[in-house]
C-alpha cells in the first residue's frame, strides 16, 4: 500500500468532504484511481442540488462527472438521460454503463436502435430527447438529470440549435450536466444556463493529464513544430506567440521559392534557373522539393518511432472510400451473404488483419462498433477517421496525425478553427497508458508552419451560438411549433444572450409567468359555467366605471383650468383644496399661462402662488376687492390691512354652491348592460364565487404584468426575434 502523503489539514479536509457528500465518497470509493479536484468539485456541486457545467481538456475525464450524475440518480430513486451528439458515442456510452450498472438498469435510444427505453438509466442522442420533449413523451416521468455530452457542439452550423432546444424545454427539477471541451468564454455560458435554468456551477480546467507535443512531418522526418525550449513538458502546453522551430520556418522558404519557380518556368527569363533548380533538387521523388509520403509510409515512420496506436484524421469523402472499416467475423453474422459482397467483406477483413481501420458517418453501426472496440483493445493500430471519431468517443491513442488543416464544411472548403484543431490532437496520449501524446501535422504544400503554430498555441476558443432565424429554420419552427412559441424558443437562446442577456432573463420570466396563469385559471373553475368569463364581465364594469372616474376628473380639470384663466386681480375666490383652502383674493391671476398658477392673499394674510393640485374644481369669483395700488405682499402691515378687509367683505358670506358639492360622474348606459348580464350569468350564485374571484383577479394581475413583461422584449434592441419576425 502506498503511503499517504497528505497533509494532516487535507485528510481532514477530506474526511469532512466525505461526510457532507456521501453518494460521491461511494462513488470514488468505486473508480479504480482518485478523483482529479475539478471533478471532485463539479460531483460535489451536482449532489448539492445545483447543475454544473465542466469545461475541460479532451481525454482529461470530464465523463466522470456525468458517470456520477448516473449513480446518484440511481441512489435516490430517479431517472437520468445521458445525451450524447453521435450514435457512435451514444452506443459507446450505453456499452460502458450496461458494464457498470447491468443491462436491465440501462436503455438505448439512438435512430438506429431502441433498447429498454423505460430502464432508469437512458443513453440517446441529443434529437431523441429534443423530440421527446416536443411530443410530451411519458418517457420523461421521474426524470432527475439530464447529462449532455460534448455540450459545446451548439457552436455547430446544422444542428447546434437542438441543444439550445434542449436546454431551454427541460423541466425546472430536472438538473442538467454540461461537459464541454474547453473554451475561453466558459463563464458566460454558465451565466446563460443559470438564468435559463436557475442555480448553475461552472468548473473550468485547463490542465492535460496527458503532456501533448506538436509535430509537423517533412518528408520522412518528424520534426517539432516549436523550440523545445518553450514546450512545458509537465502540462503539454505552449506560450502564445511561442517561436516555431526555425527549421521548419526554412523548409517552408525553400518550398515557396521552388513552388515559384516551378509556376514561372515556362518564362524565358526564368527558365535557366527553373532548370538549375532541376539539377539541384534533392529528395524528389513526387516532383516536389519536399516528399509528401503515401498513407503507408507515414504509419510505417508512426510505428518505427514508438508512435502507434495512432488515428488519422481525413477530410475528403475520396480519402474515406479509399480506406475500409475492419469488423469481426462474428459481428457480422446477422448479415444475408449477398449484402456481404455487397459492403466487401473480404477487403475489410484483410484490412483488420493488418491492423488497420477506417471509421466515418457512412459505415453501417455494426461495423464502427467493431472498429471501436477493436482500436481500444489495441488490436487495429490504425484508425484512418473523419472528425466525428473526435467528438467524445473513447478511442484515444497515442499519436493523431492530420493529413490537412482545411476541410469541407458543407458550403466551402474552410480551414481548421483553432478549437477544432484542439478537438482533433486532444484524443492523443491515454491516460494511464502513455507519457505523453503526439500530434502530427503532414506537410502540405504552402503551408505555413507559424499558422499550424497560431493554432497549436491557441488557448482562446470561445463558444459561440450557431442559433441563427435563417429562411430554413423560420419554416420548420412555425410549422412544427407555430410563431409564438418559436420567438419564445429564440428569446431564450443562448445566440440571444450573447446579443443581450437582458432578454433572455426576461424571456425567462415571461416562460413562468405564463405558465403560473394556466395554474391561475385552472383554479379558478367553477362547476357552474365558464368563471373566466365572468370575471372578465366584472373587470369591464370596474375598467368602465374607473374609466368614466378618470374622465370625470379630466374633465374637471379642464373646468377648473378654465376658470382659472378666467380670473382678474381682485377677485374673491374660495380656494377649495389644499393647505390654504379658504376665502382668497387674486393679487396675480397668471392667466397668460397654459396651466395657471394665481397668487392670492389668504384670509389668514398668507401670500402664496397656488397651483392647479389645489383646484380639483373650477372656482368662481364671488365678488372684487380693490387692491391698493401701493400694496407690497412682502410687508406684513400691507398684508394684514388686505387680510382684515378680505375677512370683513366675506364674514357672512354663504359657501359657493358649485365649489362645495362637486358634481358627480354621469351615468354610463353600458355599464348598466353590463351589470344586467353579471346578475345573469350561471356563475353569479356560485356560493364559492368570491373564492373563484380571487385566482381570477390574480390570473388578470398576472397576465397585466407578462404583457408588460411581452413589450419589454419587444423594445430590446439586437433580438434576435425580431430578425425572426423579419426573415
Amino acid at each position: 500500500m502506498s503511503e499517504d502523503t497528505r497533509t494532516a489539514a487535507e485528510r481532514y479536509a477530506d474526511a469532512a468532504g466525505n461526510r457532507r457528500h456521501p453518494v460521491l465518497a461511494d462513488f470514488a470509493s468505486r473508480q479504480p484511481f482518485a478523483l482529479d479536484g475539478f471533478q471532485v468539485e463539479a460531483c460535489r456541486e451536482i449532489e448539492d442540488g445545483k447543475g454544473v457545467l465542466v469545461a475541460a481538456p479532451t481525454g482529461s475525464g470530464k465523463t466522470i462527472v456525468g458517470e456520477f450524475a448516473v449513480h446518484l440518480a440511481l441512489e435516490t430513486g430517479r431517472k437520468c438521460f445521458y445525451t450524447t451528439p453521435i450514435k457512435a458515442l451514444s452506443n459507446q456510452k450505453y456499452s460502458d454503463l450496461v458494464a457498470t450498472y447491468g443491462p436491465e438498469r440501462v436503455g438505448l435510444l439512438t435512430g438506429d436502435n431502441a433498447v429498454n427505453s423505460e430502464a432508469p438509466v437512458v443513453v440517446m442522442t441529443t434529437e431523441v430527447l429534443r423530440n421527446m420533449l416536443y411530443a410530451g413523451s411519458g418517457t420523461l416521468s421521474g426524470l432527475g438529470y439530464v447529462v449532455m455530452d460534448e455540450v459545446h457542439y451548439l457552436a455547430d452550423r446544422s444542428r447546434g440549435a437542438v441543444w439550445e432546444e434542449v436546454i431551454i424545454h427541460l423541466p425546472d427539477s430536472v438538473t442538467v450536466v454540461s461537459l464541454s471541451a474547453t473554451v475561453s468564454n466558459a463563464e458566460e455560458f454558465g451565466d446563460w444556463l443559470e438564468t435559463v435554468r436557475g442555480e448553475q456551477a461552472t468548473v473550468v480546467s485547463e490542465r492535460r493529464p496527458v503532456p501533448l507535443f506538436q509535430h509537423v512531418m517533412v518528408g520522412r522526418r518528424i520534426m517539432d513544430l516549436f523550440a523545445s525550449s518553450d514546450v512545458d513538458a509537465s502540462a503539454g502546453f505552449v506560450r502564445e506567440g511561442a517561436p516555431v522551430n526555425e527549421q521548419l520556418m526554412r523548409i517552408a522558404r525553400d518550398d515557396w521559392a521552388s513552388t515559384r519557380l516551378m509556376r514561372d518556368r515556362r518564362s524565358p527569363r526564368n527558365r535557366r534557373v527553373a532548370q538549375n533548380s532541376q539539377r539541384n533538387r534533392r529528395d524528389v521523388g513526387n516532383g516536389r522539393r519536399v516528399w509528401i509520403p503515401s498513407r503507408a509510409q507515414v504509419v510505417e515512420r508512426l510505428d518505427r518511432d514508438g508512435l502507434l496506436p495512432a488515428m488519422v484524421f481525413i477530410f475528403s469523402p475520396a480519402g474515406e472510400r479509399d480506406e475500409i472499416s475492419a469488423f469481426v467475423e462474428q459481428h457480422c453474422r446477422h448479415l444475408p451473404d449477398e449484402d456481404l459482397r455487397v459492403l466487401g467483406y473480404h477487403e475489410f477483413l484483410d484490412a483488420l488483419t493488418r491492423g488497420v481501420a477506417a471509421h466515418h458517418a457512412g459505415m453501417l453501426p455494426t461495423f464502427k462498433e467493431c472498429v471501436e472496440q477493436l482500436f481500444v483493445r489495441g488490436l487495429v493500430k490504425v484508425v484512418f477517421a473523419t472528425e466525428t471519431l473526435a467528438l467524445g468517443i473513447n478511442m484515444p491513442a497515442r499519436t493523431v496525425v492530420i493529413e490537412k488543416l482545411s476541410k469541407w464544411n458543407g458550403e466551402t472548403h474552410a480551414a481548421l478553427s483553432p478549437g477544432e484543431y484542439t478537438q482533433l490532437t486532444g484524443r492523443a496520449g491515454r491516460r494511464g497508458l502513455d507519457v505523453e501524446g503526439h500530434a502530427v501535422v503532414l506537410w502540405q504544400p504552402g503551408m505555413n508552419p507559424g499558422e499550424v503554430a497560431g493554432m497549436a498555441s491557441t488557448r482562446t476558443y470561445p463558444l459561440r451560438s450557431s442559433f441563427r432565424p435563417s429562411y430554413n429554420m423560420a419554416v420548420n419552427l412555425v410549422a412544427q411549433f407555430g410563431r409564438e412559441r418559436s420567438r419564445e424558443l429564440l428569446e431564450l437562446s443562448f445566440a440571444q444572450f450573447q446579443a443581450d442577456r437582458a432578454v433572455v432573463g426576461l424571456a425567462r420570466q415571461l416562460r413562468k409567468a405564463e405558465e403560473a396563469l394556466d395554474g391561475y385559471a385552472k383554479a379558478a373553475e367553477c362547476d357552474r359555467g365558464d368563471f373566466m368569463a365572468y370575471a372578465e364581465l366584472r373587470n369591464r364594469i370596474s375598467r368602465e366605471e374607473k374609466g368614466a372616474a378618470k374622465a370625470h376628473r379630466a374633465d374637471l380639470r379642464a373646468d377648473a383650468l378654465a376658470s382659472l384663466r378666467a380670473l382678474r386681480p381682485g377677485d374673491v375666490i374660495r380656494v377649495p383644496a389644499g393647505k390654504f383652502a379658504g376665502w382668497a383674493v387674486v393679487l396675480d391671476p397668471d392667466a397668460r399661462s397654459d396651466e395657471p398658477r394665481p397668487s392670492v392673499l389668504t384670509e389668514h394674510r398668507q401670500a402664496r402662488r397656488l397651483a392647479i393640485i389645489d383646484f380639483p374644481t373650477p372656482v368662481e369669483a364671488v365678488m372684487r376687492m380693490r387692491i391698493p395700488r401701493h400694496f407690497n405682499p412682502r410687508n406684513p402691515q400691507s398684508r394684514r390691512d388686505l387680510a382684515s378687509t378680505l375677512r370683513q367683505r366675506t364674514m357672512d358670506m354663504p359657501t359657493p354652491e358649485s365649489v362645495r358639492r362637486s358634481r358627480g360622474a354621469p351615468a354610463r348606459p353600458e355599464v348598466d348592460d353590463l351589470r344586467r348580464q353579471l346578475r345573469t350569468h350561471a356563475c353569479h350564485d356560485c356560493p364559492d364565487r368570491e373564492e373563484h374571484a380571487r385566482w381570477a383577479e390574480r390570473w388578470f394581475k398576472l397576465d397585466r404584468d407578462a404583457a408588460t413583461l411581452r413589450r419589454r422584449v419587444e423594445q430590446r434592441t439586437n433580438s434576435v426575434a425580431r430578425t425572426f419576425d423579419r426573415v
